[in-house]
C-alpha cells in the first residue's frame, strides 16, 4: 500500500525522471571510423576519446541536469548553485567535443584541404596567410597551461576571425566557434606523449575545412 501510494503521488505531478528522460543527452555518432584519421590520430586514441571521455561528460551532464531539476522543483537554491560547476564542465565537454568530431575528416574525404573559398580569403585577410594562421594557432594552443582548447572563432562585432583558447572544458562564448582543437592530454598522449606541438602540427592534415567553412558561412551571414 505504501508503494502504491508513492506511485500515485508521482503520477499526480510532472515526473522528475520523465522530464529528465526527455532531455537526455546522447553520444553523437562519428561520421567516420575510429581508424579513419590514421596515421595522424590513432584509432586507439579516437576510440577512447569518443566512447570513454566524451561519454563520461554526457553521463555526468545528464546526472547534473537531473539533480538540477529536482532542486528546482524543491526550490533548493543552494543545490542549484552548487551544481553550476558540474554543469559548466560536463556541458562544455559535450559541446566542445561535438564540434571537435565534425571539425575532423579523413584525407580521403577532404581532410586537410583548404585551397580556396571565403574562409581562406578571410584567413589571408586576418592572419596574412594560412601558414601564418596555423603557426599562430599552434603557438597559442601549445601554450595552454594544463588542459584546454584552441579555437578559431568569428567575432560578429568586428566581423573578423580570431584565435582564442579556453581552459578545461569551458566552451567558447565570446566568439562563434568555427574550429576547436582539444589539447587535453587524452587527445594525444598515447601517440605523441608529452610533445603537444607535434600533435598540433599533425592535426592540420585531418582538419575538416568544409565543416569549418560552413560554420564560417553561417556565422558571417
Amino acid at each position: 500500500m505504501i508503494f502504491r501510494s508513492a506511485v500515485a503521488k508521482l503520477a499526480s505531478r510532472p515526473s522528475v525522471l520523465s522530464v529528465a528522460a526527455r532531455n537526455k543527452h546522447t553520444l553523437p555518432d562519428l561520421p567516420y571510423d575510429y581508424n579513419a584519421l590514421e596515421p595522424f590520430i590513432s584509432a586507439e586514441i579516437m576510440q577512447l576519446h569518443h566512447s570513454k571521455h566524451h561519454q563520461a561528460y554526457i553521463t555526468n551532464l545528464n546526472i547534473a541536469e537531473e539533480k538540477l531539476h529536482e532542486a528546482s522543483v524543491k526550490s533548493d537554491l543552494t543545490t542549484q548553485i552548487a551544481l553550476q560547476p558540474a554543469l559548466k564542465f560536463n556541458g562544455g565537454g559535450h559541446i566542445n567535443h561535438s564540434i571537435f568530431w565534425t571539425n575532423l575528416a579523413p584525407q580521403s574525404c577532404g581532410g586537410g584541404d583548404l585551397s580556396k573559398g571565403p574562409l581562406l580569403d578571410a584567413i589571408n585577410r586576418d592572419f596574412g596567410s594560412l601558414e601564418a594562421f596555423q603557426k599562430n594557432f599552434a603557438l597559442q594552443a601549445a601554450a595552454v597551461q594544463g588542459s584546454g582548447w584552441g579555437w578559431l572563432g568569428y567575432n560578429k562585432g568586428t566581423k573578423k576571425l580570431e584565435i582564442a583558447t579556453t581552459a578545461n572544458q569551458d566552451p567558447l562564448t565570446a566568439l562563434v566557434p568555427l574550429l576547436g582543437v582539444d589539447v587535453w592530454e587524452h587527445a594525444y598522449y598515447l601517440q605523441y606523449k608529452n610533445v603537444r606541438p607535434d600533435y598540433l602540427k599533425a592535426i592540420w592534415s585531418v582538419v575538416n575545412w568544409k565543416d569549418v567553412s560552413e560554420r564560417f558561412g553561417k556565422a558571417s551571414n
